[in-house]
């Protein structure tokens, strides 16, 4: 692979050696330059690291994750965290008490009250857009993990989601059908945040009525209606939100904690790993998105702050087995013909093992992430309970070359293909390991072609929501720390990956529900064995790596935690000061 080495070092700045700028521009400033646009700030659709890290500046949940811990939780809008100790949660785990914090304020004015808890969670609920966060709330309160089944809303699903929230006084109480361990780190999930219930009636949302519900299920791609404002009880209010360019937050001085240091957080979007250099070395960010391919360049650099934080992620390249033709430009004719691939390419598991074998792993790691990444062989990672080693799929471009010849009974060998790998744009890690596929799986036969195509952020997740990818390679970071949060949006056939990727699988289905339904380790354990074995025996994608990221920040940058649950896409300003 010495193109992907090559690629990469003609990115890099000749900066060995070279002091950053000291001088503290804009104390009161923070500039952090991101990779990663914005597709909506409405809680209840955004799905992303890029967006829940806004919705976190500007809103808050009940509980949060307490520091750098995966596992223990910190009261925010709730005055304490509930346990069956303290009696918030009832003896049979299948009640939650939480009680609401009094005195909180509203960035548009407006006070804080257990109703708006109520509706925020019941809303988030009923919206349950395409794709979205909220298969992980609804499996919780209802049971269901979506609204819909087969097409169809479920019958009573939006009775069962206004019986599961319940005001009592100054207390909101969830009833769950069974006991669902995970639920605190639910709750803490940028899906989970609270909004006030006027504002967002007057904005557009569910109008409180059970009975209306339907109006507001699942709205059209990009018609959510919180998309573009935001008003929350955090310490930073969104002041600009200018698309593909920048975020600009100011901070809330109506806040109920302790106020932030920093007065202005600004988020540019700087998909240019070279501007991005720029922009530290001269103090124009405080802190800067960098690839792991770049490690050794910011680590001979002095006046700078580097952290690397082992991940509950995973990044992986996926395939879909069917695939929407519809004004597809990513398969061609979209045909067997030479010129193309048919929508099902993927279906035929010959194909599938093929590309799993043109992965070179080690050379991967080795060279595009210098080391800073694991192997996981499935998507449940290091780091999570249950997780067991499997086969993986080791790189031989001879057993690449056998599974070809056997795909579509030897029509891919004989007549060959045209098709687009995609990534997003500022991923350099995710387009090196397209390039490695491309460059792997053309050298089988010289009638195989592929183009490596970027896409930016805010477009790439609804094209895979339309089914317009036929390999993705895409990361996903746990929403809370259990086996069930990477499994089922791989494997599910309503999975947020598993269902665009076409998938469906009856045992492994019901093998999910095993897993987050039983309490018991050892039954829990062997759902979750059964599903990794699952998942390498149809082939279903390439676990690319499991990463180690890294936090670059100007080293006057004092106050930030690192926690193994949140990417770099994610920055909490109000701990942060300038000194």
């Amino acid at each position: 692979m010495k193109k992907i080495t090559c690629l990469f070092g003609c990115f890099l700045l000749i900066l060995g050696g070279v002091s950053v700028n000291a001088e503290v521009k804009n104390p009161d400033t923070f500039v952090l330059a991101d990779i990663g646009s914005v597709e909506t700030l409405d809680p209840a659709k955004c799905y992303d690291t890029a967006g829940s890290g806004k919705i976190w500046t500007i809103y808050e949940t009940l509980v949060f994750f307490d520091g750098p811990h995966t596992g223990k939780y910190a009261p925010i809008l709730a005055t304490k965290v509930p346990t069956v100790e303290n009696g918030g949660i009832s003896a049979d785990g299948k009640t939650y008490t939480f009680n609401i914090r009094k005195g909180v304020k509203f960035q548009e004015g407006g006070d804080l009250t257990p109703e708006d808890v109520a509706y925020s969670l019941k809303r988030a609920m009923i919206l349950d857009p395409a794709g979205g966060p909220m298969w992980m709330l609804l499996e919780a309160l209802t049971g269901e993990g979506n609204t819909h089944k087969d097409g169809a809303v479920i019958p009573g699903i939006f009775e069962k989601i206004d019986k599961a929230v319940e005001v009592k006084g100054d207390d909101v109480v969830l009833h769950l059908p069974k006991p669902y361990p995970p639920l605190l780190g639910i709750l803490s999930y940028s899906a989970s945040a609270i909004l006030d219930m006027e504002w967002a009636m007057a904005n557009g949302c569910w109008d409180g009525n059970i009975a209306n519900a339907a109006n507001f299920n699942k709205p059209d791609e990009g018609k959510e209606p919180l998309r573009a404002i935001a008003n929350g009880t955090g310490a930073y209010k969104l002041k600009l939100w200018e698309t593909s360019k920048q975020f600009v937050f100011e901070r809330f001085d109506g806040y109920w904690g302790p106020k932030g240091q920093i007065k202005t957080a600004i988020v540019k979007y700087v998909p240019e790993h070279a501007t991005r250099m720029l922009m530290l070395k001269a103090g124009d960010a405080d802190r800067v998105h960098v690839g792991k391919t770049f490690i050794n360049e910011v680590e001979t650099m002095k006046g700078l702050a580097i952290e690397k934080v082992p991940q509950l992620a995973v990044t992986g390249a996926l395939f879909c087995q069917k695939i929407d033709p519809t004004g597809n430009t990513s398969i061609g004719s979209g045909k067997l013909d030479g010129e193309g691939i048919p929508p099902d390419f993927f279906s035929d598991i010959n194909v599938r093992k093929a590309f799993m074998h043109a992965y070179d792993s080690d050379t991967f790691v080795k060279e595009v992430l210098n080391g800073l990444g694991s192997l996981p062989g499935t998507p449940l990672v290091e780091g999570l309970e249950y997780k067991k080693d499997v086969p993986m799929y080791e790189f031989d471009l001879k057993k690449a070359e056998s599974y070809m010849k056997k795909a579509w009974d030897g029509q891919v060998w004989e007549k060959g293909f045209k098709m687009v790998i995609t990534h997003n744009t500022g991923r350099e890690e995710r387009e090196a390991a397209a390039i490695m596929l491309k460059e792997n799986i053309e050298s089988l036969n010289p009638k195989f072609q592929i183009e490596v195509r970027n896409v930016d952020w805010k477009d790439y997740m609804p094209a895979i929501r339309q089914y317009q990818i036929p390999i993705f390679i895409i990361g996903w970071g746990a929403d809370y720390p259990d086996p069930h949060n990477f499994m089922y949006p791989y494997m599910s056939s309503n999975g947020t990956y598993g269902k665009f990727m076409g998938y469906q699988n009856a045992e492994v289905d019901q093998l999910l529900k095993e897993g987050i339904e039983n309490v018991e380790p050892a039954k829990r354990a062997a759902a979750y064995e059964k599903l990794q074995n699952i998942w390498y025996e149809d082939a279903l994608g390439i676990a690319l790596f499991q990463p180690l990221e890294l936090w670059v920040y100007r080293d006057y940058v004092k106050g930030y935690v690192m926690n193994p649950m949140f990417s770099p896409a994610i920055e909490f300003f109000g701990r942060l000061s300038k000194n």
